[in-house]
This record gives C-alpha cells, sequence and structure tokens, in this order.
C-alpha cells in the first residue's frame, strides 16, 4: 500500500447528493478508495444541474460543481423503486466496505436498504447516513440546507456584521464542517474497528449537531459567563469577542484603495511586529495579554486608529511591506485572486475531470454488474 493512497481497495457506494455526501466520499477517493456513485435514473444527482453555466448545459455536461465534488469516482444508474435496483444494489454492498446515504431518515427503511437489512447481506459494513438533523429526534423529519443548519447550531448568528446581522457565507460550513468531515472521521473510525474484527456499524452523521458541538469558542463564551466571567456573554455580540473583531489585533480594515486587509496578530509577538513595522512601537503596549480589555473602550479605539492607518495606502503596499515582517497580516483574496496565487497555482493548473461512469455490464443481472463494478471477487 502507497502511502499517497492509504484507503486503496476501500470500496464504497455513495447513495449521496448535493455536496455534504459527495465530498465526503470525494475524500475517501482522494485517499485511494474505489468509489461507486450511485444515482437514479433521468436527473440523478440534482448537482448536475446546479450552477451549470450555459456551454455545459449546451453540450450535455455537468456543471463544474458536479465535477469539483465527484471527481475520481465511477458511476452508474440504479432505480432502487425497483426490485432489480434494490438487488442489485444488495449484490454490490456484498462486496463492499462503507455505504453513505443521505436521504431523509426512513427512505432507506421503505426501501429495505437500511442499516440492519444490508447488515445481514454484509455484517462487516460501514453505513454512514448523513442527515440535517439526526437519523432519530424531533426534527429528524424536517428539510433544511446549510443555512438551516447554520441557523439552529447558533453558529449563523456567529457569523455577524457589526450591527448583529446575520451574514449569509458563501461557503457551506455545516454541510462540509458539519457533515462530509465528521462523516470521513467516523467512518475511518467505523473501518478500524472492523479491521480489530468487529462487525460493520451504522455511523449517523447530523449535520446540525457536528457543527453545533464545533463552535468552539461560542461554547467556551458561554461556559465562562456561567462561571461568572466579567464580560458575560457580551463576546458573543460581533465586534466584541476576541476572535469576532473585539480587539484591533484580531480584525480586518480596509486600503486607501478599497481592499481589504486581515491582521491576525493574536500573539504579543506577533503584534509588536505589527506595530513596529508601521511605524507606531507605542500601539505594541495596548494588547489583550497585557490587560486590554476585549471590546472594551480603548480596543475600539485603537482599532478606529488603525483603521485610519491602514486607510492611508493601497493593499499591495500594505503586503509589500508587512508579509515579510512574519507578523500575521495577509490580503483578503478574492476566489480568483487566490486560485491565481503561487499557494494555489498547481492546482489552478489541473483541468477539471469529469468523473469516469461504469456502467453495469447488465443491469438486470446483479452478478454482472457486480463483476463490472468490483474487478476483484473479493471483499
Amino acid at each position: 500500500m502507497t502511502t499517497d493512497a492509504p484507503l486503496q481497495g476501500l470500496r464504497v457506494l455513495d447513495l449521496t447528493r448535493l455536496l455534504p455526501g459527495p465530498l465526503a466520499t470525494l475524500r475517501l477517493a482522494e485517499l485511494g478508495a474505489d468509489v461507486l456513485k450511485i444515482e437514479e435514473p433521468g436527473a440523478g444527482d440534482a448537482a448536475r444541474a446546479m450552477m451549470q453555466a450555459p456551454a455545459d448545459r449546451a453540450s450535455g455536461v455537468p456543471s463544474s460543481f458536479y465535477r469539483l465534488v465527484n471527481r475520481g469516482k465511477r458511476e452508474t444508474r440504479l432505480d432502487l423503486k425497483t426490485e432489480t435496483g434494490r438487488t442489485v444494489l444488495r449484490a454490490l454492498v456484498r462486496e463492499s466496505h462503507v455505504l453513505v446515504e443521505s436521504f431523509r431518515p426512513g427512505v432507506m427503511e421503505k426501501l429495505g436498504l437500511d442499516y440492519r437489512s444490508l447488515a445481514k447481506v454484509n455484517p462487516k459494513l460501514v453505513y454512514c447516513a448523513i442527515t440535517g438533523y439526526g437519523a432519530t429526534g424531533p426534527l429528524s423529519q424536517r428539510p433544511g440546507h446549510d443555512l438551516n443548519y447554520l441557523a439552529y447550531a447558533g453558529v449563523l448568528d456567529q457569523i455577524a456584521a457589526s450591527d448583529g446581522t446575520p451574514v449569509i457565507p458563501n461557503i457551506q460550513i455545516a454541510d462540509m464542517l458539519g457533515g462530509a468531515l465528521p462523516a470521513v472521521t467516523r467512518i475511518l473510525a467505523a473501518l478500524w474497528q472492523v479491521s480489530r474484527g468487529a462487525d460493520g456499524a451504522f455511523v449517523d452523521v447530523s449535520m446540525t449537531h457536528s457543527i453545533q458541538a464545533s463552535n468552539i469558542v461560542a461554547r467556551a463564551t458561554l461556559e465562562n459567563a456561567e462561571r461568572g466571567a466579567p464580560a458575560g456573554l457580551d463576546e458573543l455580540r460581533a465586534g466584541h469577542g476576541l476572535l469576532n473583531g473585539g480587539v484591533p489585533c484580531y480584525n480586518v480594515y480596509r486600503t486607501a484603495d478599497g481592499r481589504w486587509l486581515a491582521v491576525g496578530a493574536l500573539e504579543l509577538k506577533f503584534w509588536e511586529r505589527l506595530c513596529a513595522a508601521l511605524g507606531r512601537p507605542e500601539w505594541a503596549a495596548r494588547h489583550w495579554s497585557l490587560g486590554q480589555a476585549i471590546g472594551g473602550p480603548d480596543a475600539m479605539a485603537l482599532t478606529r486608529e488603525m483603521a485610519e492607518h491602514i486607510g492611508t495606502h493601497r493593499l499591495k503596499t500594505w503586503i509589500e511591506l508587512l508579509e515579510p515582517r512574519d507578523c500575521c497580516v495577509s490580503p483578503v483574496l478574492t476566489p480568483q485572486e487566490a486560485r491565481e496565487h503561487m499557494l494555489f497555482r498547481m492546482e489552478a493548473a489541473m483541468p477539471p475531470q469529469a468523473p469516469p461512469t461504469t456502467p453495469p455490464a447488465d443491469p438486470m443481472d446483479p452478478t454482472d454488474s457486480t463483476r463490472a463494478f468490483w474487478p476483484d471477487g473479493d471483499r
């Protein structure tokens, strides 16, 4: 087994749609797993048409969104509402290690394809269900998307403008950090148990519960308030906490050309270097670690002073001055600028790849289908 493909030989069935599940199985594929994406006949995964460019639509090519999260996988179509489709899936399960699905709880049970049913076919199967609110519980049957999960988890409240207005992020935090990442982590943990002789497992990933558990700073603030911290819950408000704009050393500043500079000089040593580089060494003593009240009058006053100072020059000028000073300062890049930055230039040069398609040898014959998907017959 090579170090760049540690999951080589792992067989994964991907019944998921849109972003969280496909991203989870993509990560497994990137580690060497053989992932077979299974879609229903017809339109298939709705991501195929989501944000689809006109040129792709005209040529019948799935959207860039779909291609990005399904690259490196094989594809086939199965109608799980038919007995033939269910028979084929069971045959695939027999020779697979992992199955990942993202249907609403109860759908797979109605089809006779839930974990209990499939565990009879393959007792070693790791079955992962990614849901919005969990396989059971008061909201298990409620529909939702990333924004809803962030809202319920108390995370959207923490992504806010200075006046407290929630900001809709253009990165799907709950889908990725609450869905894809926990799914991969727990699948690998379950596989480790299987490798030590245990049976397979049902992995229940609730995106809302996972992202709420990841809201660490807010949770710490709540605990501090319960223990009588002077600031109480005030640090949860935008612009009043250590990491949400309540200190000048960890903030964003508009430059003369209308761009933004990100300052992350959280530790005193970085702040001291930054103040020296800015020609304001006297500011170095005004730091949270030296007693400056987070979100307090001095912190707010110094933030305004910093803003005025940063606003006197263009972003390029500040980057040329500050990046070499090792003081945790970065330009706020646009997605296009980020793609072209030296950090990501090699990735940007790689052409997008459409996932390969592996149709069943005979969709009416599960034995032939299985043989077409998994060349060797060993599990």
